[in-house]
């Protein structure tokens, strides 16, 4: 039985129970919220053991993605399952493979048996670059190549899966008739654009939502909506396209309630600051509470190669407002496939951005902070790296810049305010 109807008869699964342990929650809140909708448990059966299950919503901590991928200018294997890898040890909660060069099928296999955390995927990006190698076009998938492929995403054992299915001919149109800047840069929703106009026909994720929700309930799978109109650049933020898309992907949800089937939504993109909380809050009351899940935001568009600070500064705000998933975005965003060193550094930044924000919504996060600022105050430099959210990093910064044995840091010395305070202390007692 699934998660979702598990819940709404009132009967607490194994994976609501050991999400309610790794969160400190009781598992009535846990169960509370799946059959409401307004948490999610990645956990796909299929994955036996392997897998951990993966809370995601409302009272829990906010979590963090990775995505990795094979493209067909680097196409590199087993680049990529290092790169899953390593995202893991940094602390990711899920990574999702995106791959569109090489054999798909066994990159996808390799990651999900190398990995412990909840694996997604876009199978659409499998129905069309299969349609392109074997048709000669993207275009030349049909509905079965597009389900096929949802179905042996779900049959392999992924957890979730991004399916565009707000991506509508009304919406499309008003895509058009604004006359975007930067159109549609989702390439699920581009993918699916595409056909839709080639073939004049309405979007078979939409129109045949219902055999996606026989496919979503027979694994368990989690469907995550996919934002295909989501803005690209901040002039398209919280526009027409954008909204429009929100409105459907609402009615999908209570669609996808009403089957017993979890959906999460996905949502912007670049987004100024200002209009961050709104986003957030509109999505929330238009979705009745699912969780939020969002890439970025990006905040402004004149940083390439810093962009994985621009997007944790939207990560932060967006999860204090109610977001619920942050995608990490690395620095190689809107430049090139990340490195090892990319994938790494990018999920450091998306985890502070999301303890920054569980640390102001949620108080019982706070004694990490306490912890460390206690080994500050004592001067033990091996406790406050042992603390930090990235003891690697901080360990080698701390031993290249110090000398010796040093109690202070290079940049006070002996004038540390901590140490002079506590010399005088120990010297008027």
């Amino acid at each position: 039985m699934s998660q979702m109807k598990s819940a709404k008869r009132g009967h607490p699964t194994e994976e609501m129970k050991e999400v309610a342990r790794a969160e400190g929650v009781s598992p009535e809140h846990v169960m509370r919220g799946v059959s409401e909708g307004r948490i999610v448990i990645a956990k796909n059966p299929a994955r036996g053991g392997r897998g951990k299950a993966l809370g995601i919503g409302d009272g829990l901590r906010v979590k963090v993605n990775a995505n990795v991928g094979t493209s067909p200018d680097v196409c590199d294997p087993d680049l990529e399952v290092r790169k899953a890898k390593i995202a893991e040890e940094a602390g990711a909660d899920s990574v999702m493979d995106l791959s569109t060069g090489g054999d798909l099928d066994s990159i996808r296999r390799r990651i999900l048996g190398e990995l412990s955390v909840a694996v997604g995927t876009v199978p659409i990006y499998q129905a069309a670059i299969e349609a392109q190698r074997a048709k000669g076009a993207i275009i030349h998938m049909d509905e079965d190549d597009i389900f096929n492929a949802i179905e042996r995403h779900a049959k392999d054992g992924v957890d979730f899966v991004t399916v565009h299915c707000g991506v509508t001919r009304a919406s499309l149109r008003s895509v058009i008739e604004r006359e975007r800047l930067l159109g549609i840069v989702s390439r699920g929703g581009t993918f699916t654009a595409a056909w839709m106009m080639r073939h004049g026909k309405e979007n078979p994720l939409y129109e045949n939502y219902d055999y996606l929700l026989d496919i979503a309930e027979e694994y368990d799978l989690v469907l995550s909506l996919g934002d295909g109109l989501r803005p690209g650049c901040i002039a398209d933020a919280t526009d027409g396209p954008q909204i429009h898309e929100l409105l459907i992907i609402g009615e999908l949800v209570e669609r996808a309630r009403r089957r017993g089937v979890q959906a999460m939504v996905e949502g912007p993109g670049h987004i100024p600051l200002n209009q961050i909380e709104a986003n957030v809050r509109l999505e929330k009351a238009i979705c009745k509470g699912a969780p939020f899940y969002v890439l970025g935001p990006v905040v402004t568009d004149v940083a390439p190669g810093y962009d994985h600070f621009v997007s944790a500064i939207g990560g932060a705000i967006a999860a204090l407002a109610g977001a619920d998933f942050l995608c990490y975005v690395t620095p190689a965003e809107h430049i090139g496939l990340p490195t090892e060193e990319d994938v790494r550094e990018g999920v450091m930044v998306a985890r502070i951005a999301a303890h920054a924000a569980d640390l102001a919504r949620m108080g019982r996060f706070a004694e990490w902070d306490r912890r460390i600022s206690e080994a500050r105050r004592d001067l033990d430099w091996a406790r406050q790296i042992e603390l930090a959210i990235d003891p690697e990093r901080a360990r080698r910064m701390r031993a290249a810049r110090t000398r010796g044995e040093s109690r202070t840091c290079s940049m006070c010395g002996e004038y540390c305010a901590i140490k002079i305070l506590k010399d005088y202390v120990r010297a008027e007692h």
